[in-house]
C-alpha cells in the first residue's frame, strides 16, 4: 500500500495572539513580507521534495496564526508554483483557516478563485461577552456574515471551528453557539473543549472555567443534538456531513504522511524502501525561517520502532471508524503481534471492541480515551 502525502503550509503571523493559543503564531507588528515568505516556503519544498517519493499529493493546508493574511493572489501564486514542482491528486482538498473578522481577511470569493476549495472558519464563539474573554477581535455578526458570503458563493465545503468549557460559560450558552452553527447549514463542525496550555496567557493568568460535571454535560448533550442534526462524529471533536469529513486531517490520524513547510512546521514521512518513519521540524522564528544564511530545517528524526505502536495509537484511536490489523502493519511496517495483547485487555475493559476484523473504541472507550492511549504507551 503506498502512504497518501499531504502538505501543511505554516502561516505564522496574526493580527493579536490570543491568550489561549499555544501555536507558533507571532503578532504582526510591521507590514507582512508576503512575496518573502511565499518564494521561501517554495525553496523549503524545493528541499522536502525527496520526501514526497513521486507521490502526488492528496490535500493541502494552510495553517497558522492566520492563512488569510495572505492575498489571494499570493495563495494562486503560491499554488501553481507548488504544482510544479509536485503532483496533485485529481481530487485534491485545499484548505485555508481563515478569521471572520474583515481585517483579518481578504474577499473569501478570491480565495475559491485562487484554488482554495474548503475554508476553515475560526468563530470560537458566537457570543460577544465569550469572544472577548478568549481575545478574539470579532464579533459574532461578522462570524455570520462570512457564512452567509460562503452560501453565496458556492463555497459548499467549509468548516465552523467552535469551542466548549469557556470562561463562565453554562450549559445554555454551550448549545446555543453549537445550534446557531448547525442553522447556519455549515457542513462541518469542529468542536472541543477549551484547555489550558503552556507557555500562554490563560496559564499564567488561569480565568475560571467550568467544572468537570458541567464539561461533561455540555459534551453529552452536543453530541446528541449533533447527531440528530445528521452530524457523523468521526474524530474526537470533529462532526461531519456525508462527504464532509476533513481530508487533510483525516490523513494525520490515519498515520498517513505530510510534509510541513513554514516556520515552525514539522512533518512525518516514510522511507517507501526502508520503512523506517521520520519526523522533522522546521525553524520557528519566523526572521530566521526568512534569514538565507540559516537552514529551514532544526532536525530530522527517525522514530524508533520501539515507540511506533504508541505512536500509531495516539493518532489512529482519535478516529471512530476503526482499524485492521493489516492497516496497522502497513502504516509502521511492524508485526500486529506486539499490539494483540495490549488489544486484548482493552477489549476486556471494555474500551475496544472488534467487528468484523476492525477494532474500534467503544462509547466507554471515547470517554476514557486518554486511558485508553496509556495503555500502548506503557505496553508498548
Amino acid at each position: 500500500m503506498l502512504i497518501p502525502l499531504s502538505l501543511y503550509i505554516h502561516i505564522p503571523w496574526c493580527i493579536k495572539k490570543c491568550p489561549y493559543c499555544d501555536f507558533n503564531s507571532h503578532a504582526l507588528k510591521n507590514t507582512l513580507p508576503e512575496v518573502a515568505y511565499l518564494d521561501t516556503l517554495i525553496e523549503d519544498l524545493k528541499l522536502d521534495l525527496p520526501f514526497a517519493q513521486n507521490r502526488k499529493l492528496q490535500s493541502i493546508f494552510f495553517g497558522g496564526g492566520t492563512p488569510s493574511l495572505i492575498s489571494p493572489n499570493g495563495i494562486e501564486n503560491l499554488l501553481c508554483n507548488i504544482a510544479n514542482l509536485i503532483a496533485f491528486d485529481d481530487n485534491i482538498e485545499i484548505t485555508l483557516e481563515t478569521n471572520p473578522g474583515t481585517v483579518e481577511h481578504f474577499d473569501l470569493a478570491d480565495y475559491k478563485r485562487a484554488g482554495i476549495n474548503r475554508i476553515s472558519l475560526g468563530a470560537q464563539s458566537f457570543d460577544d461577552q465569550k469572544l472577548k474573554a478568549l481575545g478574539r477581535i470579532h464579533c459574532a455578526a461578522e462570524t455570520l456574515t462570512a457564512i452567509e458570503k460562503l452560501h453565496r458563493i458556492n463555497f459548499n465545503s467549509f468548516n465552523i471551528d467552535l469551542m466548549h468549557g469557556l470562561p463562565g460559560q453554562t450549559l445554555e450558552q454551550a448549545m446555543q453557539d453549537l445550534t446557531t452553527a448547525i442553522d447556519c447549514q455549515a457542513p462541518h463542525i469542529s468542536w472541543y473543549q477549551l484547555t489550558i496550555e503552556p507557555n500562554t496567557v490563560f496559564h499564567k493568568y488561569p480565568p475560571r472555567l467550568p467544572n468537570d460535571e458541567l464539561t461533561w454535560q455540555i459534551q453529552m448533550q452536543g453530541e446528541t443534538i449533533l447527531a440528530t442534526a445528521g452530524f457523523k462524529h468521526y474524530e474526537v471533536s470533529a462532526f461531519a456531513k456525508a462527504g464532509h469529513t476533513c481530508t487533510h486531517n483525516k490523513n494525520y490520524w490515519d498515520f498517513g504522511d505530510y510534509l510541513g513547510i513554514g516556520a515552525g512546521a514539522h512533518g512525518k514521512y516514510t522511507d517507501l524502501n526502508t520503512k523506517e518513519i521520520k519526523r522533522t521540524n522546521k525553524t520557528r522564528n519566523p526572521s530566521d525561517y526568512l534569514n538565507p544564511d540559516k537552514k529551514f530545517m532544526t532536525n530530522i528524526v527517525t522514530v524508533a520502532k520501539a515507540e511506533l505502536p504508541s505512536e500509531y495509537m495516539l493518532n489512529r484511536l482519535r478516529l471512530f471508524s476503526g482499524f485492521t490489523l493489516l492497516d496497522y502493519e502497513q502504516h509502521t511496517g511492524l508485526s500486529s503481534t506486539g499490539i494483540t495483547k495490549i488489544l486484548d485487555a482493552a477489549q476486556q475493559d471494555g474500551f475496544i471492541k472488534l467487528t468484523d476484523q476492525y477494532y474500534s473504541v467503544t462509547d466507554l472507550g471515547k470517554r476514557f480515551l486518554n486511558d485508553v492511549m496509556q495503555m500502548f504507551l506503557s505496553g508498548a
